[in-house]
């Protein structure tokens, strides 16, 4: 990742006007831009959000003056932030201010907006260092009071303030940091991370999931796993803590345990998704079926002749940690809908051929998902086991599907409701088993166009009245 230093030419011509406009409307202002903008410019990274702190002007007379440029929506009544739109671009615009705990939690403080606040001081409430930085947009100036520079160029994620113990949320917010960066967390913060523990139990499940949604679509998700062990939050994701120094058979995990596999598998998802230019909402299927497909082996693995190591029947046995991890983390129902089958599925390929019935029933089995992300799963699978080469076992099995059209979705049915009753048919619970039967044959490769459906159905027909 790359290190640079802030051309203020390159920032938004509508963002640099704004900032112009506030400080010809008042005298004594200045505006910063603060937080995650500054730390991507650094990087290199294009900011997908701004965020401008204004000093010296009073909050209603900064209402005034961001009306006079754009739309503006006050969307943070308790941290006085501004929402402004203008030459499309939106813009956060807050003051500064301090915060003090008054109560257990994420949201209980108590946040005093104050104008005349000094800068350093108005940075002590920020979580990490490299967050901490802030830039004159107009003057290109650069307040780093807290060592976020260094911490950059070190690649760690290091407190700013002992207010950082406020707020429990922080520990999960350094979780995607590093995954989201390639970063880890710096000794000085290990303590004050383990000591929020306790707190954990007061965020709220949404908070919690956006954290979780964030990591899964970061190119370093291992980064974050290490963290929770490294911070101690590990304790509180026993599904997770579980596969940590789980054994796993050397010859076909070279890697070492089941944690290791884990990690180097959700690097690997996240490697191909960025590949296969996936959405985010696809790649999180990915890389969250990426670390929930062996939760089941700590519950089944047996040692066997010669000190094997085997773990019979841990796809299926994954399912019910799978599922609740994902709901510990606030996680969405859908997502569970798509994680399940493929965490049961995952090795599927190694029982037997990609014939054509094999390959529709998977389609099958796999839905809502599909065997085009089972295929990448099953590849992160295969991959993540350095120093083993990569690999890709299903491949055949995706190309099957693709021949049959199966592979984004399972075989729609051929024999319909609409299809019986043209044919004669009564509704009710007979066509239901019927049409489940017919279903079924379908999968087998017995039904394959319309013919063959009306077919297979006048023959049922001739046999039930024969009966």
């Amino acid at each position: 990742m790359s290190f640079t230093s802030i051309d203020i030419s390159t920032l938004p011509p509508p963002l640099v006007e704004v900032c112009e406009r506030i400080c010809v409307s008042h005298k004594h202002a200045t505006s910063w831009l603060v937080g995650g903008c500054v730390r991507d410019l650094m990087l290199g990274m294009p900011p997908k959000d701004f965020d401008l702190e204004v000093y010296n002007v009073p909050a209603e007379l900064l209402r005034e003056t961001l009306e006079n440029i754009g739309k503006v929506e006050f969307v943070g009544k308790q941290f006085g932030v501004f929402k402004l739109w203008y030459k499309e671009i939106e813009i956060d615009v807050a003051l500064p201010r301090t915060e003090r705990k008054t109560a257990r939690g994420h949201s209980g403080f108590m946040v005093d907006s104050d104008p005349s606040l000094s800068p350093e001081i108005a940075s002590l409430r920020r979580d990490f260092t490299i967050n901490a930085m802030m830039l004159n947009p107009l003057t290109g100036q650069m307040h780093d009071f807290h060592g976020g520079k260094k911490d950059l160029q070190n690649k760690k994620l290091r407190h700013v303030s002992k207010a950082f113990s406020e707020d429990p949320l922080r520990p999960l917010r350094a979780m995607q940091f590093a995954a989201r960066f390639g970063f880890s967390l710096h000794d000085e913060s290990v303590d004050l991370c383990r000591e929020l523990i306790a707190e954990a139990a007061y965020l709220p499940p949404e908070r919690i999931w956006t954290e979780w949604q964030k990591w899964s679509c970061a190119p370093y998700p291992s980064y974050g796993l290490q963290l929770l062990i490294d911070s101690g939050w590990i304790s509180l994701y026993p599904e997770l803590q579980a596969i940590v120094d789980c054994p796993q058979d050397p010859h076909w995990h070279p890697e070492g345990d089941v944690w290791t596999h884990t990690l180097q598998c959700c690097d690997q998802a996240s490697a191909i998704a960025s590949k296969n230019n996936l959405l985010a909402v696809v790649r999180q299927r990915l890389v969250f079926a990426a670390l929930c497909h062996d939760y089941g082996k700590p519950s089944v693995n047996t040692t066997g002749h010669q000190g094997r190591i085997r773990s019979p029947g841990h796809s299926e046995a994954g399912i019910k940690p799978a599922q609740s991890f994902l709901n510990g983390i606030g996680a969405p129902l859908s997502l569970l809908d798509y994680v399940e089958p493929l965490v049961r599925e995952h090795i599927t390929h190694l029982h037997g051929e990609a014939t054509e019935r094999a390959v529709r029933r998977l389609a099958h089995r796999l839905e809502p998902a599909n065997i085009e992300l089972w295929e990448m799963l099953v590849e992160a699978d295969a991959s993540g086991r350095a120093p083993a080469p990569p690999s890709r076992p299903a491949l055949e099995w995706l190309h099957k599907a693709v021949q049959l059209q199966n592979h984004q979705n399972r075989p729609h049915p051929i024999l319909t409701g609409k299809l019986m009753l043209k044919m004669g048919a009564q509704p009710g619970i007979l066509m239901g088993k019927i049409l489940k039967s017919a279903y079924e044959a379908q999968l087998d490769g017995c039904i394959y166009d319309k013919q063959s459906a009306i077919a297979w159905y006048q023959k049922q027909r001739k046999n039930n009245q024969g009966n």
